[in-house]
């Protein structure tokens, strides 16, 4: 043990880097550099990293003995001496798999060790209509015929990245309000789906982020966002998500669960979300209250879900009756019989000042069955919204006068939102995906008007083109898997033979 000089406090020595260990770490280190140079030679890699010539050579040939960098064929003469062999990332071998899970589809990739999106399966699909387990039963369905593609082209995912909506964490989805689930170990269920799809076969490590985590990566890692490092990242889907960027870095807070922009109130009066709040920012300026505000869907404003749907609601709802526990082996667990503290990082409804006070008269609601009657189910959802937007974006486009209220009404919303967000973060950007850059020519004029009315510093200015729209290349599916081909940058041995 070694004593510092300042406190005499005793740290144990970390033990020195074995030979291994240190060519393990520039194995690294040279293959990440091939990757963010796209292309480049040997001699390049050595002045980059500091490394001989020598050293980087040897390096670069295990590399190539294990498939992960190929000689693309040309040369470069640059430098003095002989040209050199360009490199890059093989585009067979060690790849990875994302699964994106929403509401109204799944969208599987296969993204190989450059990044690019090779194999890409996408299924509309009312993902509300049935359990949890069925829906990652049918995502992995779609992910093992992606595989079979991507084993034909001689891709070999070696993890799988699941990219869903709601507050999820270790492997888990506390709640996803608009797919009503409530506590789904979503990992355990999709990886055992997908061994059921491919008997005989290895198994593939999975693991879960937030969508919006997904896609702010993706935008991050392939969008077009230049030198922005630092940027609010918002998809406009059937709900609305969120996700920080803060110098290269997703900003996750204490529990994982920052960036729920969609659940910001933004009118304490408003409708009631499906998350058991009123007024967030999702009725007014997600997908469906889009589409039911220009009246292209009259489905009524989502309630909160009841125990009769046999999705569990938010257990600290003091309004709704003890719901009958499920059982552990369907993956989705009851919820805690007590509201969750303070320490916890999420507040009970009770501490929910936008709420109604208790003793409050409940609103009027539909007539209670009669004795002896069925319990009624949950209000119907909405219809998919793929042709609704299609329609939307078409009358807003003619100047409809509904169609461009509603999504300039949203867009005020959205600026009411943001504004917070740029007041608190100060980032360099806001960059909108989802449905949001198909409306932007309407909706963004309303965005960047509340923002430059409500950012404080007085530095947000319409010309400076803060506000921007979401490369379309850059998907929460592609985003998750590119979080897999971080880890085999990042420890490439641990992914070969």
């Amino acid at each position: 043990m070694k004593k510092t000089p300042a406190t005499g406090s005793a740290h144990p020595v970390e033990p020195k880097a074995d030979k291994a260990s240190v060519r393990r770490h520039n194995l690294s280190l040279v293959l990440r550099t091939v990757h963010e140079a796209g292309e480049t030679t040997r001699a390049a890699v050595a002045a980059r990293v500091g490394l001989t010539r020598a050293a980087v050579s040897s390096l670069v040939e295990q590399l190539m003995e294990n498939g992960l960098l190929v000689e693309s064929g040309k040369t470069f003469s640059g430098q003095a001496g002989r040209p050199g062999t360009v490199l890059k990332a093989a585009d067979t071998g060690p790849a990875a798999l994302g699964v994106e899970i929403n509401v109204d589809y799944v969208s599987v990739c296969v993204v190989d060790l450059a990044g690019a999106d090779r194999v890409r399966i996408t299924e509309t699909v009312d993902n509300r209509a049935a359990g949890p387990e069925e829906v990652l039963r049918r995502a992995a369905r779609i992910a093992a015929r992606a595989l079979e593609t991507a084993a034909v082209r001689r891709l070999h995912p070696v993890g799988v990245r699941l990219a869903l909506p709601g507050l999820v964490s270790a492997g888990t989805v506390h709640q996803a309000p608009n797919l009503g689930w409530n506590r789904v170990e979503a990992d355990r269920l999709f990886a055992g789906a997908l061994a059921a799809e491919r008997p005989g076969l290895p198994q593939l490590v999975v693991a879960s982020d937030n969508e919006a985590n997904a896609a702010a990566l993706a935008e991050l890692w392939f969008g077009a966002q230049g030198p922005v490092r630092s940027f609010v990242h918002l998809t406009g889907e059937i709900g609305v998500g969120g996700a920080i960027v803060f110098r290269g870095e997703l900003l996750r807070g204490a529990h994982g669960f920052a960036g729920e922009i969609g659940h910001l109130p933004v009118d304490a009066g408003g409708p009631m979300c499906r998350c058991g709040s009123r007024g967030c920012l999702e009725q007014y300026a997600g997908q469906a209250a889009l589409l039911r505000a220009a009246g292209i869907t009259d489905a009524p404003a989502p309630e909160p879900l009841s125990p009769a749907s046999g999705v569990l609601p938010r257990a600290a709802d003091p309004s709704r009756p003890a719901s009958e526990p499920l059982s552990p082996a369907s993956g989705v667990l009851p919820p805690a019989p007590e509201p969750l503290s303070p320490a916890s990082g999420v507040l009970p409804r009770a501490a929910d000042p936008s709420r109604p006070a208790p003793g409050t008269p409940p609103a009027p609601g539909p007539p209670a069955p009669a004795p002896g009657a069925p319990a009624p189910g949950p209000p119907s959802p909405a219809p998919l919204a793929a042709s609704g937007v299609d329609e939307l974006v078409r009358r807003v486009e003619e100047g409809e006068p509904r169609a461009v209220a509603a999504v300039e009404e949203a867009g005020r919303m959205l600026g009411l939102a943001l504004a917070g967000a740029v007041n608190l973060l100060d980032p360099e950007a806001v960059v909108l995906g989802g449905i949001y850059p198909r409306l932007m020519a309407r909706l963004g004029p309303a965005v960047e008007a509340e923002l430059e009315r409500r950012v404080v510093s007085g530095l947000w200015k319409p010309s400076a083109g803060r506000l921007r729209a979401a490369s379309a290349s850059a998907d929460a599916a592609r985003g998750a898997a590119a979080v897999v081909i971080r880890e085999v940058l990042a420890d490439p041995l641990s992914y070969t033979g």
